[in-house]
């Protein structure tokens, strides 16, 4: 059995809830997923301040998890803390952000990510640029506060239609990136409004982190993450 631990970095457990939940659905048999958040922290990661707070957080989460955990995925879009949870993770830690764009290059040539608020488009920028996917990706922002995922996205999936239908049309864009955890509800509703893929990364993160697990990959430690032990 694959135990994989889905870490929200914020103090959410309703958004916490609503992401195990997406991830057990597509998670393959075999694979046990439970979520863990932080219990001091931010209630959300929108800024760059709190997502050096949360970043805090996902690290106290991997040292409480090390025990019980094949694999860590990292549930917050710029993937909040996953170098450094890397250097202390004993086993494979996945951002849900590198997890989504490597899934989209599989299955379009150009894409587009949704995220949400668009101060957020910062931090998907980030990744992307680190992944060296720029000619084949841009970011587009729904701006709406992360709190109104709780209870659910499907009221933004108009919001979240014309955003991309807007890529699609400007840039030729033939796939679409939910740029946010808690967006999963989205991918079935928003894939049909537009006849184009629609990739949750919390789902393809959990996937390619049973599939480390699998082949027995965990995170070199020859250089850039060379284990770091916490005080």
């Amino acid at each position: 059995m694959t135990r994989v631990t889905v870490v929200n970095p914020n103090t959410s457990p309703e958004l916490t809830d609503a992401i195990v939940a997406a991830a057990q659905r597509v998670c393959g048999p075999g694979v046990t997923v439970r979520g863990v958040q932080p219990s001091d922290g931010v209630p959300s990661v929108e800024s760059h301040t709190e997502e050096a707070i949360a970043a805090v957080g996902v690290l106290d989460q991997v040292r409480r998890h090390q025990a019980d955990t094949d694999a860590y995925v990292v549930a917050c879009f710029g993937d909040t803390g996953v170098n450094a949870a890397r250097e202390v993770a004993t086993c494979p830690v996945v951002g849900m952000t590198e997890a989504a764009l490597q899934t989209a290059c599989l299955v379009a040539h150009r894409f587009v990510v949704v995220t949400l608020p668009a101060r957020t488009v910062a931090h998907s920028d980030r990744v992307i640029r680190a992944l060296g996917l720029e000619h084949r990706c841009r970011v587009v922002a729904v701006d709406v506060p992360v709190a109104e995922l709780v209870g659910g996205s499907t009221h933004l999936l108009d919001a979240f239609a014309e955003a991309a239908r807007t890529a699609m049309a400007d840039d030729g864009a033939e796939a679409v990136v939910l740029g946010c955890a808690g967006l999963a509800d989205l991918v079935g509703p928003l894939s049909e409004a537009l006849g184009v893929p629609v990739v949750d990364g919390v789902a393809a993160a959990v996937g390619i982190a049973a599939g480390l697990v699998a082949m027995g990959l965990n995170t070199s430690r020859a250089n850039t993450f060379a284990a770091v032990e916490l005080p």
